[in-house]
């Protein structure tokens, strides 16, 4: 299996300010956590797809190559504008990454990447979207979203549970993209034109149902559902009314696009990505002493 993902990254911590009450941390005057969270980023993918694996026999006092069963080449492109990034900082070679450079303005990279994504069409197995703060953790994942198109059909789509995880919280680990207000998404989706589905996944009972927030941050697509996208008059025509541009560029094609999907609650991390830090954890109130 090939895959790309294409991440978009910018960051100007030489901006001299960091706005009150930001959200997104690109302009933090303090560079770390985005080294960080980029360098997680690109770590798990090689940690967790790269085909070279070993295995230590401790009876034969070496290491022995495994012969991967689920062989899976990963491809990253960081797509970056103006030279206003942290690349040059990470603790990444940059062999493990190739750096695509744009002249677009911050808040649209991520179409860019999405033109990189369409470019590459007849390579990749599957095409991929990950914003630089996000990490994954599961070895199964795209067997999962293969599992799942070829049960239902690729006109639908799963969408991972974003979580934040931390022990000092009132919860160690949240999930952060529950339910929006209906108005967020009626105009791009119709939640109720399919039903929720159900499946017995290695003898447990998994619910998949419509979700009202489709965003995570990232998609995941096979070549057919990439095809079919570029495809849509409203591939790359930049809409941003969906939240923002960042988020825009995250999530309103995809939902345009397909009937989006996610497990349910109970089974959220049935197909799940780490948000890095605790900005949202952070926001949850601990509960009150009686």
């Amino acid at each position: 299996m090939r895959v790309l993902v294409a991440i978009p990254h910018y960051a100007n911590p030489n901006s001299g300010h960091e706005p009150a009450g930001q959200v997104h941390g690109s302009l933090s005057v303090d560079p770390t956590p985005r080294i960080e969270a980029l360098t997680e980023c690109i770590s798990s993918l090689h940690e967790l797809f790269n085909p070279a694996r070993c295995l230590i026999n401790h009876g034969r006092k070496r290491a022995e190559w495994i012969e991967q069963t689920n062989t899976c080449k990963i491809e990253i492109v960081v797509c970056t504008t103006h030279g206003l990034h942290l690349l040059g900082r990470l603790p990444v070679e940059p062999r493990y990454y190739r750096h695509h450079e744009t002249n677009a303005e911050p808040l649209f990279l991520g179409f860019e990447c999405h033109k990189v994504l369409r470019d590459a069409l007849g390579g990749f197995d599957y095409y991929c979207y990950l914003e630089d703060d996000l990490i994954l953790h599961d070895p199964w994942l795209f067997i999962k979203l293969r599992w799942f198109n070829a049960y239902v059909g690729d006109d639908k789509l799963l969408q991972p549970n974003r979580f934040e995880a931390g022990l000092n919280a009132p919860a160690a680990k949240t999930y952060v993209d529950g339910d929006l207000p209906d108005s967020e998404t009626s105009s791009f989706q119709d939640v109720t034109d399919t039903p929720p589905l159900t499946a017995e996944v290695m003898g447990t009972r998994v619910l998949f149902q419509r979700t009202k927030n489709p965003h995570a941050g990232c998609f995941f697509l096979n070549e057919r559902q990439m095809r079919h996208w570029t495809a849509q008059p409203w591939f790359l025509d930049r809409d941003v009314r969906f939240v923002g541009p960042l988020e825009s560029a995250a999530t309103l094609g995809i939902m345009r696009t397909f009937r989006v999907y996610r497990s349910a609650p109970a089974n959220a991390d049935f197909l799940e990505v780490q948000h890095f830090g605790t900005n949202y954890l952070n926001q949850i109130c601990p509960p009150k002493a009686d």
